[in-house]
């Protein structure tokens, strides 16, 4: 018999039954075509026409597993439709399953060499695989064969722009909105667009433009998210995750960009809770292994995210660049510098052209005069297609550094100053108000309110902050003091901004403070800093915590009535040297006013102004201040110095500091580890030249 024609209930032939089940599905009746499939996989279960249709309907109210299975099944005989492959692609390119995705993608173009979808459907794949010249083939061809499609061009322009072709991307995205000029999606890959170029105010104009026409546009929440990133606005980032929150709280993408906002914002325990439900979601998906990596990292639990940052780098997609890049930073931050350097040469094998892996590794190494690195960062610079915003900022750096250790001035500074302009563009700082701030702060502070509220906080002795500029040794001083068995260095920590951010504005808030306000404020931060602690050692417990967050110096008079047992180390340095070594760095965190020599030097000095005003208020027994030129000549008097303030018993391997092994996460990675040397004092004499503007801003007479 053939089976064909085999009835179904007596009624109707399986191809009628088919008929019917699409017609029913055409005319919006699910439920009437999805049981008419089910007779027909009841007489031939594995009928790719039926299994077809109940995947297409499947994935059509969102489940994607049960879609997949359908549709694997449908494409298991040698005579499968090309379309059905074509669907199989997408679906599994949906799922996170790129290797899958291109095998049946390259089976329908095989199959149909004809079929505009399926080409269109592969060359998404893989762009997203990060095979940019195959998927440019690819999505040309369709532009080729569909001229007038604005669905083609947006395609195509998106595989422009992740090969860098910015140019180009942006003609094809004109070209798809000449074609549909309410195109949501293109305007919204226009706003990612614009903020690769730095054109931020057109980046959010076309972000919300794409919200307006399509208030569901996942894409639109995710680039407007990240144009605020870009210029450091990171609340307003949030926002826009949140509303897209609202109606997509499951998209990894979603997550992952939450996960790194919060990361940027020191909410890294919340990071990490959006980073582990991205992976849940997608399995698959290399960028979520990727941003769980860096948010394991930010917590200090390193080997975990090595794990992490492999799994990115073994999965398809774009992300394994940067994987291994990130690989290579943790092994520096652990200390493993032979490790670190082997890796970076790892990823630079993979990705001969990488300048990210060339731009991280700057601090790894001391550049000689006729370094390839140079000649290659140089060359990246100078391409008729520009790399990104972005990309330039950190060449125009590490081409700084370079010139810097071959002790070429002249050179350097051009691509400091251009580096340092690129950054000071992404975002809105007033130095002048940033200077009154500071004064409100001394003021808020009075010998009255220290000796009302002296002995009101919360009783510790665990807390060492070290407070100063960036860059004027903080990291040194924390190093020496972590070498000791009972100090755990916690790095950079956010925790007293985070507590104190629950009570108002500061310091508007410090004129409602009471003894209450000031013993849970303490109890706040200990609850936070607390957990960070190292597991208990019988021979050797950990007494004292320190808190390198530099910034901490704006909360110096609060620190002793929240925190009464805690102690202050007050680092300084060479105004020029500080400042010098701020303007070399693109730093992770948010510095502002580092970027432009002018702001740098008047922030240098309302610092100091705040500084001496508030030093006379600390208790004596409770504060000290240390010099990095005294640390470089005197290191055994210093270290001594230091750890009889914080109350232990003297350890040699205070001295050999540079041989501890623990996480460090600054931009001091690499000094650290070396022996002290003194060849950073009074470095900014030989860029005298090209620091005039700092000079004068410091009030430094020039030599």
């Amino acid at each position: 018999m053939d089976n064909n024609n085999f009835p179904i209930a007596n009624q109707i032939g399986i191809p009628e039954a088919l008929n019917r089940a699409y017609a029913h599905w055409n005319a919006g009746q699910a439920a009437h075509a999805e049981q008419l499939c089910l007779r027909v996989l009841q007489v031939l279960p594995h009928q790719p026409d039926a299994l077809h249709l109940l995947g297409i309907m499947a994935h059509a109210y969102g489940k994607l597993d049960m879609a997949l299975d359908f549709l694997r099944r449908a494409c298991l005989t040698p005579d499968v439709a090309p379309t059905y492959l074509s669907n199989l692609a997408e679906i599994c390119r949906q799922k996170g399953a790129l290797a899958e995705a291109e095998q049946a993608g390259q089976r329908a173009v095989a199959k149909d060499p004809n079929l505009t979808a399926a080409w269109n459907n592969l060359g998404i794949i893989l762009q997203e695989s990060g095979k940019l010249d195959e998927s440019l083939v690819c999505l040309e061809k369709v532009a080729a064969l569909q001229p007038d499609s604005p669905e083609a061009h947006n395609n195509l322009a998106n595989t422009h722009k992740r090969m860098g072709h910015l140019e180009q991307a942006q003609a094809s995205y004109q070209r798809a909105l000449e074609l549909h000029p309410n195109y949501a999606e293109v305007h919204s890959n226009l706003a990612f667009l614009f903020s690769e170029q730095g054109r931020f105010d057109e980046a959010i104009a076309a972000g919300r433009m794409a919200i307006e026409i399509n208030p569901q546009l996942v894409d639109a929440y995710l680039n407007l998210a990240e144009v605020e990133v870009s210029r450091s606005r990171h609340e307003d980032a949030l926002r826009w995750l949140t509303a897209l929150q609202t109606f997509a709280p499951t998209h990894p993408g979603g997550l992952l960009a939450r996960a790194q906002v919060l990361r940027k914002l020191g909410r890294d325990d919340a990071a990490l809770v959006c980073a582990q439900e991205a992976v849940a979601t997608a399995p698959d998906n290399a960028n979520a292994y990727n941003t769980l990596g860096q948010t394991l990292q930010g917590l200090g639990r390193n080997e975990e995210a090595l794990v992490a940052y492999e799994r990115a780098a073994s999965l398809p997609g774009i992300v394994a660049e940067d994987a291994l890049i990130a690989c290579a930073a943790t092994l520096m931050e652990r200390g493993d510098k032979e490790a670190a350097l082997q890796a970076f040469d790892r990823v630079l094998q993979r990705f001969p052209a990488s300048t990210k892996a060339m731009t991280a590794r700057i601090d790894a190494k001391k550049f000689a005069i006729g370094d390839s690195d140079i000649a290659a960062m140089e060359a990246a610079l100078s391409t008729p297609v520009k790399p990104g915003i972005n990309e330039q900022m950190g060449l125009h750096f590490a081409l700084g550094k370079a010139y810097l250790d071959i002790g070429d001035s002249t050179q350097a500074f051009v691509h400091l100053d251009q580096g340092n302009a690129i950054k000071r563009a992404t975002f809105t700082y007033d130095g002048t108000a940033t200077a009154k701030w500071m004064e409100s702060i001394a003021a808020a502070f009075t010998p009255q309110l220290m000796q009302q509220l002296g002995a009101a906080g919360a009783a510790s002795e665990l807390p060492v902050f070290i407070v100063g500029m960036p860059r004027s040794g903080t990291t040194l001083v924390e190093q020496i003091l972590a070498s000791h068995p009972q100090v755990h260095g916690a790095g950079e920590l956010s925790a007293m901004r985070l507590a104190l951010d629950k009570r108002g504005n500061f310091p508007a808030n410090v004129a409602q403070l009471d003894a209450t306000t000031v013993a849970d404020i303490g109890r706040d931060y200990l609850a936070q800093v607390e957990k960070l602690l190292p597991p208990a050692a019988e021979m050797a417990p950990v007494l004292r915590l320190v808190d390198k967050m530099p910034a901490n110096f704006l909360y110096t008079a609060l620190i002793p009535l929240i925190l009464p047992g805690a102690r202050i180390i007050h680092c300084r340095r060479n105004p020029v040297d500080t400042c010098l070594s701020c303007y070399s760095k693109n730093f992770f965190g948010e510095q502002l006013f580092s970027y432009q020599q002018e702001e740098l030097g008047h922030f240098h000095r309302a610092y100091q102004k705040l500084m001496a005003q508030l030093v006379p208020l600390l208790p004596a027994d409770r504060f000290i201040e240390v010099d990095y030129e005294a640390v470089v000549d005197d290191l055994e008097g210093q270290a001594q110095r230091l750890i009889a303030f914080v109350g232990l018993p003297w350890d040699d391997a205070c001295l050999a500091f540079h041989e501890t092994r623990r996480v460090v996460r600054t931009a001091s990675v690499a000094q650290v580890r070396q022996p002290i040397y003194s060849s950073s004092k009074g470095r900014w004499r030989k860029h005298a030249a090209q620091l005039q503007p700092l000079l004068r801003a410091l009030g430094v007479d020039n030599p």
